[in-house]
């Protein structure tokens, strides 16, 4: 696909994935997540003709004026939508399937502790919600769903939505997972006293019983 198809192709999944776009000149003139990408496709093209320096330049250049950051290294696939945008970062390692969403503020990004692929890897079809933090190498499975502000620290199965600090799974195929709420967890320091006050209660109540006397025989 050439530079103009490209092009049309991001503009075409603003139209259809954002309510607000009303027509093609506005989304090219004044949508942000659209002009990241597009810097990214060329700055990543740079790269892979050994331009490194290049790349990166065009990169800060596209920060400096969208306020997001994606690293020319990072993989990414078609028809990604960045809405709202303001700042997301991209890590290098980074891999990004097809047609997803994220929403401003998300960093998909390393803990420091990895070498190598430091950055998740995103199926196809996968959305991020706003502020969400995704860190380390690992997987987030196709169709997922990670809920604003989580930080997920492990891998996402597919068909799942992630919510909470650190991330949960809550829903897999549309379906509640069964989990203890935060009140009825039960407490094993708890359970334990219980059974301790139950054999104390038992065995007063079998000293207060008063003994019978034997007899002895003569």
């Amino acid at each position: 696909m050439n530079y103009l198809n490209r092009i049309r192709e991001e503009v075409a999944v603003i139209r259809d994935r954002d309510p607000a776009a009303r027509n093609n000149v506005e989304v090219l003139l004044t949508y942000s997540g659209l002009h990241a990408v597009l810097a990214y496709r060329l700055s990543h093209k740079l790269l892979l003709h050994h331009k490194p320096t290049l790349a990166r330049l065009i990169s800060q250049v596209a920060r400096f004026f969208t306020g997001i950051e994606i690293h020319p290294g990072a993989r990414i696939g078609r028809r990604l939508f960045i809405d709202h945008g303001m700042g997301v970062v991209i890590g290098e390692t980074t891999v990004i399937g097809d047609d997803c969403t994220i929403y401003q503020g998300v960093t998909l990004g390393g803990t420091g502790k990895d070498h190598g692929k430091r950055h998740p890897t995103l199926g196809n079809n996968v959305t991020v919600g706003s502020g969400a933090k995704v860190l380390g190498p690992f997987h987030v499975g196709d169709n997922a769903k990670i809920a604003a502000g989580a930080v997920v620290l492990k891998e996402v199965p597919a068909n799942a939505t992630a919510v909470g600090v650190p991330a949960r799974v809550v829903r897999m195929n549309g379906v509640r997972v069964q989990d203890l709420d935060q009140i009825h967890i039960p407490d094993p320091v708890a359970a334990q006293l219980n059974e301790l006050t139950e054999r104390i209660e038992k065995l007063e109540n079998a000293a207060s019983k008063p003994k019978r006397a034997t007899r002895k025989k003569k």
